[in-house]
């Protein structure tokens, strides 16, 4: 299969091609290496690859032969490096596969390598020292965002139709933004994280992909989701696979907007602009969309503060268990100042403080869920602007503390975090793009816990209805003969 041909397909697409006989999973894993030659010198977002040793049967699963990217973080490969886009780690080998890895591999995923991601995931743009910056394949002068940078700009760029991420504030839906792609951010425990933690960063963390199509994040998500033995959360299984809700109507929604941010980021005219336009097209698909209120239960201050608690005190423990492991200081031979900054942080956290943080997070995900029993769905900006260039976002890393640093990064992307705290399931969608630069504008949507079923269901529609698949970047491997 040519790569100008392999482009055109999402991941479903390609396992029916494989299922019917059409084309060898060996020749998808080759067009997707030769996708990666082209592009990958340009948008340095995938770190490494390999020689795939899946060997999925065709048709046994709605993805069985598709090739697949995993992020440097958060999932682990039996053999394979996960070296969390820092050095302290380099040449970290995972002795057996993550729950979430089994679960790739039952979806017949034939995963050829890793994705770059900001050190620790502890930002949102990936520039690691490690690996140099993720350039944006819409403009290689920017950010391709993050923390799943890498893969973001893999699938914008045709690399993969879909690639693993993670998310703890933002880390799906701000690359989804980046790039122009869907990107949905699960419920908290819909997606196992076991066997060898149970949570990451107190449950902000989650797993989960980016796409270009709404329904490959469906069909992945019936594969990996669903609780393990021990798991400390539960999200309650859906009545039918979130694959058949993309194509059932969403009824009458009442969407609440909210269109300045929490913590005083204004809205940029480009996205204020997106989001005008977004709300045109929720009323003429017969939304009823109204302005909203939309309180946190807290001081915008105090949530930083708990954020920085809850988000230090993790790096401090993580950071630690790696020196220990590799024999390797912690200084900046072998952490960037901000990750080094929030080390130092998380370690003057209190265990009072630690659970002072947890009760906050507690206030939040029940205001928000009062929210949602006054409107089906929240509207917002994925982010206030359009995508920074490279560099900014780190100018004067070096002077900020580590709770500076979790400020800059609620900032920057001040609609996302309450999401994380919450638990409750959110996307980005990209319904728009702006008229100056041509660069992909997200809308972030937001639904009560466990209810990734009405968020499908109106981003199948918003496919339908104002399509993005046809938009491609610059830097594109369909150019490829």
């Amino acid at each position: 299969m040519r790569v100008s041909e392999y482009v055109n397909f999402d991941a479903v697409g390609l396992a029916h091609l494989v299922a019917t006989g059409e084309v060898t999973p060996a020749e998808l894993e080759a067009a997707a290496r030769e996708a990666a030659q082209a592009v990958n010198p340009r948008i340095n977002a995938v770190v490494e690859t390999w020689s795939a040793d899946d060997r999925p049967t065709p048709g046994s699963s709605p993805l069985a032969g598709v090739p697949f990217l995993i992020k440097d973080i958060g999932v682990s490969m039996a053999g394979r490096r996960t070296e969390l886009g820092s050095r302290i780690a380099v040449g970290n080998i995972a002795r057996a596969d993550s729950s979430l890895m089994r679960r790739f591999r039952r979806a017949g995923l034939v995963t050829f390598g890793r994705t770059a991601t900001p050190e620790m995931a502890y930002s949102i743009t990936t520039e690691p020292e490690l690996y140099g910056p993720v350039r944006n394949p819409w403009d290689l002068e920017r950010s391709a965002g993050g923390s799943s940078g890498g893969a973001g700009a893999a699938v914008a760029a045709g690399v993969v139709p879909l690639a693993h991420g993670t998310d703890a504030a933002g880390s799906l839906r701000v690359p989804a933004a980046h790039n122009g792609l869907f990107g949905l951010k699960p419920t908290r425990g819909r997606v196992s994280m076991g066997p060898d933690v149970d949570e990451i960063f107190n449950g902000l963390a989650v797993q989960g992909s980016v796409s270009r199509t709404v329904r490959d994040s469906a069909v992945l998500l019936d594969q990996i989701r669903g609780p393990e033995p021990g798991d400390p959360y539960f999200a309650q299984e859906p009545a039918r696979p979130y694959a058949d809700e993309v194509t059932r109507d969403p009824g009458t929604l009442r969407i609440g907007v909210l269109g300045q941010a929490w913590g005083g980021r204004r809205t940029t005219p480009p996205v204020a602009d997106a989001l005008a336009r977004t709300v045109r097209l929720l009323e003429a698909l017969g939304h009823q969309v109204e302005e909203a209120e939309v309180g946190l239960g807290v001081d915008w201050e105090e949530f930083v503060l708990a954020c920085a608690r809850l988000m230090t005190a993790n790096l401090t423990a993580l950071v630690d268990e790696l020196a220990a492991a590799f024999g390797r200081p912690v200084d900046p031979s072998t952490l960037e100042a901000e990750t080094l900054a929030g080390y130092h942080y998380g370690q003057r956290v209190t265990g009072p403080q630690l659970l002072g943080a947890l009760a906050l997070r507690n206030r939040v995900a029940r205001t928000l869920a009062h929210h949602f029993d006054a409107h089906d769905v929240l509207l917002t900006p994925t982010l206030p602007e359009l995508p920074m260039r490279l560099g900014v976002y780190g100018e004067g890393a070096r002077t900020l503390d580590g709770l500076g640093w979790i400020d800059r990064l609620n900032d920057r992307s001040p609609f996302t975090m309450a999401f994380n705290v919450a638990g409750t399931p959110a996307m980005s969608v990209p319904v728009t793009a702006d008229a100056g630069t041509g660069l992909p504008i997200g809308m972030q949507f937001a639904a009560g816990y466990g209810r990734e079923d009405r968020l499908f269901r109106l981003a199948g529609q918003l496919e339908q209805a104002s399509p993005w698949s046809g938009r491609t970047p610059g830097v594109w491997a369909g150019e490829v003969a």
